[in-house]
């Protein structure tokens, strides 16, 4: 039997935890650095100074400003869909319909202002191919989660409608995204509103199964 060395295991754990903290760290300075001047403009000497480190520290992690891209494109596709696969669950999917709509959307819109570079790489004017396909990836993704949601919600509708649906009360909160961000606290208040309003609106009409037609004709009628 191999001989085990507990203290020795111990460190190897502890200096893993410290090495991805780390890079957290540096995925968080790069996110500034992104908000502040965009991606095409980032070096890995900015990225290396906001995370309060030195450029060759900083390549013990990330060669490259597009390895640091990996990592941020791993950080939202993949952190996103398993918030919402996590978070579009149990009660949640069977709220009613202007509770499900004004959570969802409060969670959208604090979590762009929390993440100003989730927009910039994924939903920016300039976003490149890799860009594009990961921006594709992840709202395929919660379009998918949404149909699943509505799959419970409106067994009647099938999947195709389920889908279309789903992508359309997506594609909606892309577009007004931005303009919530734009405007000022009250203006982004109204905008909110209105999204949520047009939203509830959406979900119950277009998952509504329309009136019961009743039972059939009598015999001899």
């Amino acid at each position: 039997m191999p001989e085990r060395h507990p203290a020795t295991g111990q460190r190897t754990v502890k200096r893993q935890a410290r090495g991805l903290k780390r890079m957290e760290e540096i995925l968080d300075a790069a996110e500034t650095v992104i908000a502040e001047i965009g991606y095409a403009d980032m070096t890995t000497n900015a990225v290396a100074e906001r995370a309060g480190m030195s450029p060759g520290s900083l390549y013990q992690f990330f060669r490259n400003k597009e390895e640091i891209l990996d990592g941020l494109l791993d950080r939202f596709t993949g952190g996103r869909g398993a918030h919402w696969e996590a978070r579009l669950t149990g009660d949640v999917i069977r709220m009613p319909a202007a509770e499900l709509i004004d959570q969802v959307v409060d969670e959208i819109v604090a979590y762009k202002a929390s993440r100003p570079a989730y927009w910039a790489l994924l939903h920016g004017s300039a976003t490149g191919d890799r860009l594009a396909a990961a921006s594709e990836r992840l709202h395929r993704g919660v379009a998918r989660r949404i149909a699943e949601v509505l799959a419970v919600r409106a067994p009647h509708l099938g999947e195709e409608r389920r889908l279309l649906v789903a992508t359309m009360m997506l594609a909606t909160i892309r577009a007004v995204l931005p303009l919530i961000a734009a405007g000022s606290p009250e203006r982004a208040a109204e905008l909110t509103a209105e999204l949520k309003a047009l939203l509830t609106g959406y979900l119950s009409t277009s998952t509504d199964p329309g009136p019961d037609p009743g039972p059939g004709p009598g015999p001899g009628t």
